[in-house]
């Protein structure tokens, strides 16, 4: 989290304009892509679908392969906003400070700043998770010094 904050700061700098992580709720909210089903293109999931452990099946799902390595982010088709990778690959850090639970999220799509900031929300799950985690309201926690192959961000603009 902090080297992702380092690098949107660096952007900012560099471009003059203003970048950011995305919240929690945004990083949802593009996942959905307008659905409501557990993934944007339904409820079941394949490894055709996304990068994940998929020696373990969900929801009447196919058992699939297991790549246990990042892919490159065009592997699989996108949503239907344009973005890749929004179910697994990499598990992607969020502005927002944990907390237990999401009553008191904002409701505005902004970030939680309040909770416990030495830990920060990460959505989306990675290659070696299981096929529940990487759900659209999958949420997890990470200390903000973790560095670890798994991890990564997405980058939003406010201009």
């Amino acid at each position: 989290w902090q080297d992702a904050k380092a690098y949107v700061a660096w952007l900012a700098s560099t471009t003059g304009k203003r970048y950011r992580l995305l919240s929690e709720a945004e990083r949802e909210f593009v996942t959905r892509a307008g659905t409501v089903t557990p993934f944007w293109w339904g409820s079941a999931i394949s490894t055709g679908q996304a990068n994940y452990d998929g020696r373990v099946a969900y929801a009447g799902g196919p058992v699939g392969e297991w790549r246990n390595a990042t892919l490159a982010v065009d592997s699989f088709l996108p949503n239907p906003w344009g973005l890749h990778n929004v179910h697994g690959n990499v598990w992607d850090w969020t502005e927002d400070c944990w907390n237990a639970e999401n009553a008191g999220n904002p409701g505005d799509g902004s970030a939680r700043s309040s909770g416990d900031r030495s830990l920060r929300v990460v959505k989306g799950a990675s290659f070696n998770n299981w096929p529940h985690t990487l759900r659209a309201a999958r949420r997890e926690r990470e200390p903000a010094d973790t560095r670890i192959v798994n991890f990564g961000f997405r980058v939003a603009s406010d201009f």
